[in-house]
């Protein structure tokens, strides 16, 4: 009924800037994968005996990295660009079709992939976006979850930011 797909590299941006197999790696797992699977899983939910019109869900993780992608990390936020482009196209062709497709947006994740790094601002830890991921799928609500919601707002004047002054931003 429900399908997470939680799986993802963060890469080594330092190396991928001179390795184009560092490049590929990053954006086949966090692009190409999961846009791969995306697709068989929304074909396999759309078959699904409709329960109370209700097919089934697909969570997404994508990031605010791809929201405006960053020099420090943008191979990374492309990919996370890439892949967050995609769930959306696939969420509005979902629409009416019983299948629910739920895009996290979440920021910077306090876990494995992160180990070593400094936190940054709005930060979140590997349960509060659990916890987040569930109560939207109980209860309802936008297509795009964004964990915590004040990177909602937080992002909302990114694009308007000049790009000389978003290039110094930290990752």
């Amino acid at each position: 009924e429900t399908a997470v797909l939680a799986f993802g590299v963060l890469g080594d941006q330092a190396l991928a800037e001179r390795d184009e197999a560092e490049v590929s790696r990053i954006l086949h797992t966090d692009f190409v994968a999961q846009a791969s699977l995306l697709t068989v899983l929304a074909d396999v939910m759309r078959g699904r005996p409709a329960t109370d019109r209700r097919r089934g869900s697909i969570v997404a993780f994508s990031s605010v990295a791809g929201v405006r992608v960053r020099r420090a990390n943008y191979v990374y936020g492309s990919a996370k660009a890439g892949l967050d482009g995609f769930a959306s196209g696939l969420a509005d062709a979902l629409h009416g079709s019983g299948v629910d497709l739920v895009i996290a947006r979440p920021g910077f994740v306090i876990g494995r992939m992160t180990r070593g790094m400094k936190p940054a601002v709005f930060s979140s830890t590997a349960d509060q976006v659990a916890d987040a991921v569930v109560s939207r799928l109980r209860n309802g609500g936008a297509p795009v979850l964004w964990i915590p919601w004040q990177l909602r707002a937080m992002f909302s004047i990114a694009p308007v930011i000049p790009r000389a002054a978003w290039r110094r931003m930290p990752r």
